[in-house]
């Protein structure tokens, strides 16, 4: 099931984007890890955050999306592999109408996930948004990319 999330569920967040970070993000200096974890909550609220929840109701994975543009996608890293990443896509491009998203250059298997959902690069920034030295690739659907 995926639902809306709030301020009561950032704990929750912040342990399923450690969890993934440490599994996926290797590249990441610790210092950055850790400026970044710090931050987070301050990401949420600018955020309209989702989580997919399972049975029980316990938080599996997230993302968190503006305007047509998802901002972060991370899993619990006990389930990647799941299908829970996926869904979540599913859901933004579906239901949002979401046709772009940035990933770590660095991040080659979130590339691959997002080549395999239509996604495309259009752009390389060779930095973060926050000025940190890990190019970024913007991607969009295919679908955009043929409109323009």
């Amino acid at each position: 099931m995926i639902d809306s999330v709030n301020e009561a569920d950032y704990p929750r967040l912040l342990e399923v984007w450690e969890s993934a970070v440490k599994s996926t993000h290797d590249f990441l200096k610790i210092e950055d890890f850790e400026f970044y974890k710090s931050q987070m909550p301050t990401y949420f609220a600018h955020l309209k955050v989702y989580a997919y929840k399972d049975e029980q109701g316990s938080i599996r994975g997230f993302l968190g999306v503006a305007d047509s543009k998802i901002e972060m996608l991370f899993v619990d890293d006990a389930f990647r592999g799941t299908g829970i990443g996926k869904i979540l896509m599913n859901f933004a491009i579906n239901e949002l109408k979401i046709d772009k998203v940035d990933v770590n250059e660095q991040n080659e298997q979130a590339l691959g996930f997002y080549h395999r959902l239509g996604f495309k690069v259009v752009k390389r920034s060779a930095c973060d948004e926050e000025g940190k030295d890990y190019p970024i690739l913007h991607l969009e659907r295919s679908d955009s990319v043929k409109k323009k």
